[in-house]
């Protein structure tokens, strides 16, 4: 007699863990992975239907319904990866035999050229903290650190206090799945780490902790504390309302590119396990020099 399947909310449980400890992927991409499946298990539900007997119509349906629901091509190419991970858990467990996301198409044609800030728009956010504040000091570091090393938000906040080498001008970051990086500072986010650390960190600091950024009741950063600083600064300098933390990320790649950065270095600064990857950021330079091309030359 076959035994049960178990139910969806275990096996999700169960590949959630299996990403986690055998794929070593992030919290937040498992996290993003979870409420995708979430989803996709309750359109199941509703559906009658079961995951392990799931076939290729079913998930193109629920991929269309997300969609008309206006997730975005970005959501859209996640949630196509969060399926055939699953799949494939399933059929490696033994659960299924059938994979009805086989012939999925590659998310990556779904995924739309990032947004980046001109040299100029940097330097004017990174202007916006006040730099005789103690909150000011910390904001003018964390910015400069993020811009100098195309860091991650998560990368950004779990700085420690041991990760900075201001004298040798690097930091350690840790990236997705736990991989350690080394990027190099520039002379001004080095003195602005400095001075947060000679003046505002001490002062911020009300029990032990190997945080290097703190906030003012002296704890660690969550990523909702620092998008909402972010965006105070974004608004203060005038840039679009939709701007994110990771534009400067963005920023930080495709300006190096376009100042004749090679490819393999920036991959490594990104930590890209993949350098195709990287090389979204090739295009978003091609775009605006096509612009460019088209706007002035004389027989464009």
């Amino acid at each position: 007699m076959t035994p049960p399947q178990p139910l969806s909310e275990d096996i999700l449980s169960h590949f959630l863990v299996f990403l986690k400890a055998e794929k070593t992927l992030s919290d937040n991409t498992v996290q993003a992975y979870g409420r995708d499946l979430g989803k996709f298990l309750l359109f199941l539900k509703k559906e009658k239907l079961s995951w392990e007997k799931g076939r290729e119509a079913d998930v193109v349906r629920f991929i269309h319904l997300q969609s008309q629901g206006g997730l975005s091509p970005r959501s859209l190419a996640r949630l196509i990866s969060s399926l055939k991970s699953f799949y494939k858990y399933l059929i490696l467990d033994g659960r299924t035999k059938k994979n009805p996301t086989f012939h999925l198409s590659s998310p990556k044609a779904w995924l739309s050229l990032p947004k980046f800030l001109t040299v100029k728009e940097v330097q004017t956010l990174l202007r916006q903290p006040a730099s005789d504040e103690i909150l000011g000091v910390r904001d003018q570091a964390m910015l400069e650190v993020m811009y100098a090393a195309g860091l991650r938000v998560s990368e950004l906040i779990g700085l420690e206090n041991d990760d900075v080498h201001l004298r040798d001008s690097f930091v350690l970051c840790r990236g997705k799945g736990g991989k350690e990086r080394i990027v190099p500072l520039g002379r001004a986010a080095v003195e602005a780490v400095e001075k947060y650390l000679d003046e505002a960190r001490p002062r911020l600091l009300k029990e032990p902790t190997n945080a290097l950024f703190l906030t003012r009741r002296g704890g660690p950063f969550t990523r909702q504390g620092f998008w909402k600083m972010f965006r105070q600064y974004a608004r203060k300098a005038h840039l679009t309302a939709k701007i994110s933390p990771h534009v400067l990320r963005h920023s930080f790649a495709t300006h190096l590119l376009e100042r004749g950065a090679d490819l393999r270095s920036v991959q490594l600064m990104l930590g890209h396990s993949q350098i195709t990857t990287t090389q979204i950021y090739t295009h978003v330079s091609r775009e605006r020099l096509r612009r460019a091309y088209d706007k002035f030359h004389p027989r464009a």
